[in-house]
């Protein structure tokens, strides 16, 4: 009984993951995408209260993480401070981690690298990631 529910509830993971990804790839507005992308951590939380893993939990974290680093440029820009531009090549490879976070979900392979990848190139929209990429030293 515990693993259908686990198994349950791992399947809805994967899948809204998969829709994230999706609408916020085809998304146009920057200000949208990163609406679309706060049902990410949307659903990582409302899994782990119903099939606890620190994976998921560790995933809840970096991508609110990630949303607020994300929302904070947002705003940031909307206020008249132009100093880090939103790349598009930030979406690109948050949507590429998205997938690739939902594929190690369904396999049950480690979830770092996708991490990782999403959390750098949100990181890159703050002030210290930005100078960072421009260095050279972070790349996303």
């Amino acid at each position: 009984m515990q693993l259908q529910r686990e198994e349950f509830f791992r399947r809805e993971l994967v899948e809204e993951l998969r829709r994230v990804e999706n609408m916020v790839r085809q998304e146009p507005s920057e200000e949208m995408k990163i609406y679309y992308f706060s049902a990410a951590y949307g659903i990582t939380n409302r899994t782990y209260r119903y099939s606890f893993s620190k994976e998921i939990l560790i995933a809840d974290l970096l991508l609110n993480g990630a949303y607020n680093m994300m929302n904070e440029r947002l705003n940031l820009l909307k206020g008249g401070n132009k100093t880090v531009a939103i790349d598009p090549l930030i979406f690109e490879k948050v949507c590429d981690g998205l997938r690739d976070l939902a594929d190690c979900f369904e396999s049950g392979e480690d979830v770092f690298e996708p991490l990782k990848t999403i959390i750098g190139a949100a990181f890159a929209l703050t002030g210290p990631g930005n100078y960072l990429k421009v260095k050279g030293d972070l790349q996303i």
